[in-house]
């Protein structure tokens, strides 16, 4: 220490003297940083003249700027993708069982509609023989509820049954067929 000095002052530099104190809000900081970069990179640009807009506002009555219904919109696309006569003819072979009733339902379920012919599966041959004495009703029924043309026929199928194939090489014959009955 030297004398006429006080110990317990620290010396102060310069540049301490000319720091301003923290501003917690950090607003100084960010003028400083934005004034910086407007001035080298950014500048500032005069609004242009534009035409007069119409007023946007939407009258008493719904129109096209109006908030939709998710229903409206799926009807609309739909009948712009043409989807309409495929999606009825899905829900109704949905409702399988009203149109053959129910007990021929249990054992027979639709499978396909494609180029106007519903494809049906069956459980077994007696089921299908019977579903096909009632296959001109029924494409009447589907007929009725969807438009003329719709459903032009129906092809029913029996079960799968399983193939004795096995392999690249086979040995003709029937096979093992005694144990269908």
């Amino acid at each position: 220490m030297r004398p006429g000095q006080e110990p317990d002052r620290p010396e102060k530099n310069s540049q301490e003297e000319q720091r301003p104190e923290h501003d917690p809000t950090g607003l100084g900081l960010a003028r400083a940083i934005a004034g910086s970069v407007a001035g080298s990179r950014y500048r500032r640009r005069k609004p242009r003249p534009s035409a007069p807009l119409e007023p946007q506002s939407t009258g008493a009555h719904p129109d096209d700027r109006d908030p939709q219904l998710l229903g409206a919109a799926l009807d609309r696309l739909v009948d712009s993708q043409g989807w309409s006569k495929e999606i009825n003819v899905r829900l109704l072979l949905g409702k399988w069982p009203v149109l053959v009733g129910p007990v021929n339902a249990q054992h027979s379920t639709p499978i396909g509609y494609q180029d106007t012919v519903v494809t049906v599966r069956t459980d077994a041959t007696a089921w299908a023989t019977q579903l096909r004495t009632m296959a001109p009703q029924l494409v009447a029924k589907l007929n009725e509820a969807l438009g003329d043309g719709t459903v032009t026929r129906i092809e029913i199928l029996g079960p799968e049954v399983p193939s004795w194939k096995k392999g690249r090489r086979s040995v003709r014959g029937r096979g093992p067929r005694d144990t269908y009955g």
